[in-house]
């Protein structure tokens, strides 16, 4: 039933840039690269970090998490990158939920991603568990200007311990892309919980979003992605899509349509979000998408029958405590870029 209600739409993601050494720029259209969005649920390496609160992904920790059930996770992520870019993996992956650079690693040099020279961005940020927000991308198709992990000046003193926000300068060809990936702080124990800091994330990145705008007469390329623990229509979004109106959240047509990332108590919700710039929308050069470029990657492997609520559920790699060796609950988003 829910595979039928996806046929329609395609997924969101994340960013990138397009390099001219691939020879794209020779006719309209000619090109297209992917943009990947995933939270990967939990992505532990199975070694104790004292600087956090990793205890329970441990061998002898809560949820048994050992060097097979690791090896698989590899395996399962590398297996979703693969099919969701249909053998040409996607330019740009960008993750949340990942505890460190030696998961991005074993990811790009201990898979067949080997083959595609994806470099990495990563840095630790702040979270109690450890988690981050971090990306890979191809280095044949996208140059790394220059990046930077960014946390609200007013929370810099109050032991901020939730994900700063990744800020990604890329060029390809002669198109400069200014990516933002975010995992916003969770909703768990009511929907007020974190919301000083989501308000105070969200301002940040409005300042940051209007002060490029400002600096190219809002012309700039700019794409915001990520998990937002809260849908397009909340306060917390609306915020910054409301930025200089030059901004346009492509996840709200597929919410509209009644689908999401997540599934919770047998309801979608749309909490994997891409925001772009209309300076990407009304490019008449180089880099550019389109409203309809936007969709939710949802392969029968990434699904199982939901045994609560009728319907599909993501294959999480836990329920509760309980391992059943799944992928993640969320579903990836994927943005398709063309170049014209």
């Amino acid at each position: 039933m829910f595979r039928g209600i996806f046929t329609d739409i395609a997924v969101i993601g994340l960013l990138l840039t397009f390099n001219l050494s691939k020879g794209i720029s020779q006719t309209s259209d000619s090109h297209t690269e992917k943009v990947m969005f995933y939270n990967v649920e939990n992505f532990f390496d199975t070694y104790d970090d004292s600087l956090t609160d990793d205890n329970d992904f441990l061998p002898d920790g809560l949820m048994r998490w050992n060097l097979t059930r690791y090896n698989k996770k590899v395996n399962s992520v590398y297996k979703t990158i693969i099919a969701a870019g249909e053998w040409e993996p996607p330019a740009i992956v960008a993750f949340c939920e990942i505890e460190n650079r030696k998961i991005l690693e074993d990811l790009i040099f201990g898979t067949n991603l080997s083959k595609f020279n994806y470099g990495i961005i990563h840095q630790e940020s702040p979270d109690r568990r450890g988690i981050d927000v971090c990306l890979i991308y191809r280095k044949n198709v996208a140059q790394v200007l220059s990046f930077a992990y960014l946390i609200p000046e007013v929370l810099k003193n109050q032991n901020f311990n939730s994900r700063s926000v990744l800020y990604a300068k890329l060029f390809s060809g002669s198109d400069t892309i200014h990516l933002f990936v975010n995992h916003w702080p969770s909703r768990r124990g009511g929907v007020l919980a974190g919301e000083y800091t989501r308000l105070q994330i969200a301002s940040m990145l409005k300042g940051k979003v209007d002060s490029i705008l400002n600096r190219t007469q809002n012309t700039a390329k700019i794409i915001i992605l990520g998990d937002f623990n809260c849908t397009p229509e909340d306060q917390d979004i609306q915020s910054v899509v409301t930025a200089g109106d030059s901004l346009i959240n492509l996840s709200e047509h597929i919410r509209d349509k009644g689908f999401g990332t997540y599934r919770y108590m047998g309801r979608w919700e749309m909490i994997d979000q891409v925001i772009v710039s209309k300076g990407i929308l009304n490019s008449k050069s180089g880099i550019y998408s389109k409203t309809d470029l936007v969709r939710i990657f949802h392969p029968d492997f990434l699904l199982k029958k939901d045994a609560k609520y009728p319907g599909s559920s993501p294959y999480s790699t836990y329920s509760g405590y309980k391992y059943q060796g799944g992928y993640s609950d969320h579903l990836p988003v994927i943005l398709e870029l063309k170049f014209r």
